[in-house]
């Protein structure tokens, strides 16, 4: 089978050729490594990425071949990850928030830092992202997550968190008015309020 067929293809060809799931592996692991490292840090990160593909490669009997892309499934096995590690997240935003640190920052081997994907135009405002990001409610801030910084649309949200795209609509619309009042004062925000895409 072609290394370029569709997701579904090769995850239910992987059942019988267990190989066939390191194409999964590589189309996927950076973007989802680099959506969790936004969320809980480089190190749980890269625990909760490996993770994912394990229980990925687990239950990929269970993948509807029909689907072109794997995506929201394995973010969803993620966001599960995710949720039992809530708390951790809680603290390491409110840690962030007072030291005006981004959370999307990822120290390298050789000691230099490099800011991932910096999506703010000042320390400022990452500040005041991490803390509005803090208080809302896990929900609201999941949706938005995945949304934002994901990039994934409406309707891959909602297959990622099994719930209704309605429902990703209003916590969407809820999460981006509560941080509106926050970062629209700073600068522009719409990228990081998840509003060039739909």
């Amino acid at each position: 089978m072609a290394t370029d067929a569709p997701d579904g293809e090769l995850i239910a060809a992987s059942v019988a050729r267990p190989t066939m799931f390191s194409v999964i592996f590589d189309r996927h692991y950076g973007g989802l490594y680099r959506y969790l490292r936004r969320q809980v840090g480089a190190d749980l990160a890269a625990d909760l990425a490996s993770e994912t593909f394990v229980t990925a490669f687990a239950r990929r009997g269970t993948f509807r071949p029909e689907t072109t892309d794997a995506r929201p499934w394995l973010y969803g096995i993620a966001h599960n990850l995710v949720r039992n590690h809530q708390r951790q997240q809680r603290r390491r935003l409110a840690a962030y928030a007072r030291h005006g640190a981004e959370p999307a920052a990822d120290a390298h081997s050789d000691g230099e830092f490099e800011l991932a994907d910096a999506r703010a135009d000042s320390v400022a405002v990452n500040a005041r992202l991490t803390k509005a990001l803090a208080r809302m409610a896990d929900r609201d801030r999941e949706v938005l997550m995945l949304f934002a910084w994901a990039d994934m649309s409406y309707a891959e949200v909602a297959e990622a968190l099994s719930i209704p795209v309605g429902t990703v609509r209003s916590r969407l619309n809820r999460a981006r008015r509560e941080l509106r009042g926050l970062l629209l004062e700073h600068g522009p925000a719409q990228e990081l309020l998840g509003e060039s895409h739909g």
